[in-house]
């Protein structure tokens, strides 16, 4: 059953990537009659959590991929383990990994406050991602709006659908293409990496294996040398699996474009970010890299670009789904 389960959402994802169907009925501004504060309520209360903590803003981003990326943006995500129903915030991706719950269930509340059923978790992910983003210095685009929450979670797409921090770029390629996402979106998207931190755990494969692919080829000046002792000096071949680290060392609390300069020496720090580089053999992947590292307002702009596409997967709307009381359970 969990099988059959299973491939009924690749074959969503695949019908969605084809035509991007559910696009066309998300809009601007959906809310503007029927819950017009609604977009201010989230902006407002994510600012106070940003404010109060800076990590904040990198978790809330986090939320909307690791939601998007398992049978959709709605809000699956947000659930909690019931009987007959494993959430997926105990996948391997997400377990002691993903954090924002807390921000998204005053939001809710207030927003039930407002407008009782009426705005959905999925969109409030969506925005909250959104503000969270310009608000360490990153671009604001228009969300579309009108998404509708799953009645279900996935635990086992989430330990599927979501790329490993050590993937390899023809994984990562692969990953982002069952989504309907392309190679320029996988290179945009992972800029993402400008904020937040990641555990031991997910970049120690990167420091102590001597696989070529997670070390970029010219170290002229020791500068990998270097970095790499650092992340050693963190991160032991055993033990504190839970100690962090910025995943971007030179400005890690502002969304900015140094991730690209950052991989382009040689210095992403989980594996993953080092083989957009050295597994690229046609140049293509490191052209665009060197496009965004040298001009922040098109890596901005193309982030925007990506992040509404991103948004638009496999959405529930009409009367798919539903609008959820409390974002952590189905209605009864």
């Amino acid at each position: 059953m969990e099988r059959m389960r299973l491939l009924l959402i690749f074959i969503s994802i695949l019908f969605n990537a084809t035509t991007l169907s559910g696009v066309e009925l998300l809009v601007h501004n959906y809310y503007k009659e029927k819950c017009p504060l609604a977009e201010d309520i989230v902006r407002h209360n994510v600012e106070v959590a940003v404010l109060k903590n800076p990590r904040l803003a990198a978790s809330l981003l986090r939320l909307h991929f690791h939601d998007c990326f398992v049978m959709g943006c709605d809000a699956s995500v947000l659930l909690d383990n019931v009987e007959g129903m494993t959430s997926e915030k105990l996948a391997g991706p997400n377990l002691n990994s993903l954090r924002g719950f807390e921000v998204i269930d005053k939001i809710k509340y207030l927003l039930e406050e407002e407008c009782p059923i009426t705005v959905s978790c999925a969109d409030i992910l969506a925005m909250a991602a959104r503000d969270a983003v310009e608000l360490r210095g990153g671009p604001r685009w228009e969300v579309l709006l009108g998404r509708k929450d799953a009645l279900e979670s996935s635990f086992s797409g989430a330990n599927i659908l979501i790329p490993a921090p050590n993937s390899s770029l023809e994984v990562l390629i692969d990953n982002f293409k069952q989504q309907g996402l392309d190679i320029e979106d996988l290179v945009t998207l992972s800029g993402s990496h400008t904020i937040g931190r990641a555990r031991c755990l997910s970049f120690r494969q990167r420091i102590y294996d001597a696989k070529e692919e997670y070390h970029y080829g010219y170290d002229h000046y020791k500068r990998y040398t270097s970095f790499r002792r650092i992340l050693r000096s963190i991160c032991p071949v055993e033990g504190r699996d839970n100690k962090f680290a910025p995943l971007d060392f030179q400005t890690p609390k502002r969304f900015d474009n140094h991730y690209f300069i950052n991989i382009l020496e040689g210095k992403g720090l989980l594996g993953s970010d080092n083989v957009l580089i050295s597994h690229d053999l046609d140049g293509k992947i490191t052209e665009q890299v060197w496009a965004y590292a040298s001009n922040e307002k098109l890596f901005f702009a193309s982030f925007a670009k990506s992040m509404i596409k991103m948004g638009n997967i496999n959405v529930l709307t009409g009367n798919e789904g539903e609008i959820r009381r409390n974002c952590r359970f189905v209605n009864a």
